[in-house]
């Protein structure tokens, strides 16, 4: 199995970030975890296009790329299987102002279908809260430290 590279989309308002709500089986165990919006980028798609592509498809929003943040690798393992995942992310705003005060969208990927929600920081960094890829929250505490994520 090759890595597997992708997009993600770091969307702040008023101390909170837009993240989808996922429970399941994950690299600490089987629970809810959280994940920014994003996906898989297809051969020969820019990854901000696939992040724009993404929010639309999944969300019915679009949205503006702000600035390219970082890439994070993450390798991890469940039930014995490793994946690799090669991770840009970018800081994004929604290009409607109306969609920051909706309090969760419902996210639609294939046959799947999830919720997104505003997330405050202060919980990102409790223990408790399992957050996707590995490294985000120290990322995002970057970010954080200079202005983008407040």
């Amino acid at each position: 199995m090759r890595p597997r590279a992708n997009t993600l989309g770091l969307l702040f308002h008023k101390g909170h970030l837009l993240l989808e709500e996922q429970e399941g089986t994950h690299s600490q165990g089987t629970g809810l975890f959280y994940r920014p919006i994003g996906g898989t980028i297809e051969l020969g798609e820019p990854s901000a296009l696939t992040l724009v592509r993404e929010y639309h498809e999944e969300l019915g929003a679009d949205i503006e790329i702000h600035r390219y943040v970082s890439c994070l690798e993450n390798i991890y393992e469940i039930h014995g299987d490793v994946f690799h995942e090669i991770t840009q992310l970018y800081t994004v705003g929604f290009k409607d102002p109306a969609l920051y005060l909706q309090k969760a969208f419902t996210v639609t990927e294939g046959l799947k279908t999830t919720t997104a929600k505003w997330i405050p920081l202060t919980q990102l960094r409790n223990s408790d809260t399992v957050l996707y890829p590995a490294g985000l929250l120290e990322l995002i505490e970057r970010e954080i430290e200079k202005g983008v994520g407040g």
